[in-house]
């Protein structure tokens, strides 16, 4: 055999080997990015008892003024793209409020059987779209009040998930 078969040979056996590997790795690749790019989405996404926590608890606050509603809802996200109508703060710590999943089991309003209705009166804030307010311009009504809240609980963690209404 002639160096220059052999060069030849050499070469179509190179570039078969590399198309082997490419054949074999790309899909793996592929595999891998689809991965992560699941991954990087359900990391992004809120879990429902962090939506409660941003939509609902704010322990901090000792005093509500007038403006505190609009502030709140614009600051929590709760005014993009339209005006949630009613939105409820709870000024309580977050224990306070989750160990409400041991109380008074009562049925949701949506029919659920997973709500639970505190014990004691909470303070908390109610937002209210005021008449007439329209997206983009959202402007809310704010009053504090005193009462029992009722919330949805996940029964494997036991976590507030959802805020139901007051009494």
């Amino acid at each position: 055999m002639c160096p220059l078969q052999t060069s030849r040979l050499f070469q179509r056996s190179e570039t078969t080997m590399a198309q082997e590997r490419f054949f074999i790795l790309f899909p793996l690749l592929v595999l891998v990015l689809l991965v992560l790019g699941c991954v990087q989405v359900s990391l992004a996404k809120e879990s429902q008892a962090e939506k409660f926590q941003r939509q609902h608890m704010d322990p901090d606050t000792s005093t509500v003024t007038a403006s505190y509603c609009n502030e709140m809802m614009k600051r929590r996200n709760m005014t993009v793209g339209q005006c949630k109508p009613v939105n409820t703060f709870i000024h309580e710590p977050l224990p306070d409020v989750q160990v409400i999943c041991f109380q008074g089991n009562v049925t949701c309003k949506n029919g659920k059987p997973n709500c639970h209705q505190s014990s004691s009166k909470m303070r908390i804030t109610d937002c209210r779209l005021k008449k007439g307010s329209k997206y983009p311009k959202c402007d809310y009504q704010t009053q504090q009040l005193q009462k029992s809240i009722i919330v949805a609980c996940e029964c494997v963690q036991y976590e507030t998930v959802d805020f139901d209404g007051s009494v």
